[in-house]
């Protein structure tokens, strides 16, 4: 009998110790996909989107960077303003 039947991925990464940080990856992976297309719709270039956060190029990658998962809800509010959107956050 296979000892892995019936355990999904999730439990294999609790398991490894990473669940925790492979879900925030993903979660800020997907935010940062879901500003692309909203930029993308708009013609907001990171030049522009820097400009409105007041900062530069540089500081707007690293920010939105899927490894840099420390990003504070405000600074989350700040970039939604700035594309013209509200941010919903919720626990599911």
């Amino acid at each position: 009998m296979n000892p892995h039947t019936g355990s999904d991925f999730d439990d294999f990464l609790e398991e490894d110790g990473t669940l925790e940080e492979v879900s925030a990856k993903a979660r800020k992976r997907l935010l940062s996909m879901q500003l692309a297309d909203i930029m993308r719709e708009k013609g907001i270039t990171t030049n522009i989107l820097a400009r409105r956060l007041n900062t530069g190029p540089f500081q707007l990658e690293q920010l939105l960077d899927p490894e840099n998962t420390a990003m504070t809800i405000e600074s989350l509010e700040h970039i939604a303003h700035a594309v013209g959107k509200e941010l919903h956050i919720e626990f599911a």
